[in-house]
């Protein structure tokens, strides 16, 4: 099979804002305002990440602007009240900073955020330098892809490959993302393999299989709770 998955770099914002550790508050809520964006990468030097300041770290201050927090807030939320009396950008940042790679793949980024629940990465290279960042937005682009070519991909690596013709006759339908094998196999223990290489296809959001001919009669209940 030759068909290779996007990668961060296909999808990435690569003009960025950033600033450095001595940035003021008041400069940071600027740019974010400016950029129309809810963090911004801190860099040291010729722009190697240290951190990143998001909105979640710059809100403590009006939190906590006219509030007198009890023993037990205090206590419960240390690094919050810390943030409320910061003024630079080191002082506000997460640090290190979770970043990614712009090879690696959309599904290592997606499962890096989803672990670490953020909602963005800056994009670094291998020295740390900033490359651009990569939003929960930008992952989701591949589901754009135009049917057409989603089949096209599935018909050349997954079809083509384990139902080869003459022996099975599969034809591929798509819509809206959803994929759908429509035909005729002999080895019906393949339809959960082809289920998972066909979800593997960025821009997939379904897969399912509808048997045809006398060959795969009765095969449908079967079959298709393994797809999922």
């Amino acid at each position: 099979m030759h068909g290779s998955p996007h990668i961060v770099s296909d999808v990435m914002t690569h003009t960025v804002a950033s600033l450095d550790r001595d940035a003021p508050f008041k400069e940071i809520v600027r740019l974010m305002q400016e950029w129309k964006v809810s963090a911004l990468p801190i860099v040291e030097g010729e722009g190697t990440v240290v951190g990143i300041v998001s909105e979640a770290d710059l809100l403590p201050k009006e939190e906590f602007r006219d509030n007198d927090p009890d023993r037990f807030t205090q206590l419960r939320r240390l690094a919050d009240l810390a943030k409320a009396g910061a003024v630079t950008a080191a002082e506000l940042m997460t640090s290190p900073a979770l970043t990614v790679r712009p090879n690696a793949t959309l599904a290592q980024a997606a499962r890096t955020m989803a672990h670490a629940r953020v909602k963005r990465l800056p994009v670094v290279d291998e020295q740390g330098m900033l490359e651009g960042i990569v939003s929960r937005a930008d992952l989701l682009k591949v589901f754009l892809r135009d049917d057409e070519e989603i089949a096209e991909e599935v018909r050349r690596e997954v079809v083509a490959y384990l139902f080869p013709a003459p022996s099975s006759a599969v034809r591929v339908e798509v819509h809206d993302g959803a994929v759908k094998l429509v035909g005729r196999v002999r080895d019906t223990s393949l339809i959960p393999v082809a289920a998972r290489l066909v979800r593997a296809v960025e821009g997939v959001v379904d897969v399912d299989f509808e048997p045809e001919g006398q060959e795969t009669a009765g095969v449908s209940s079967n079959v298709r709770p393994s797809l999922h």
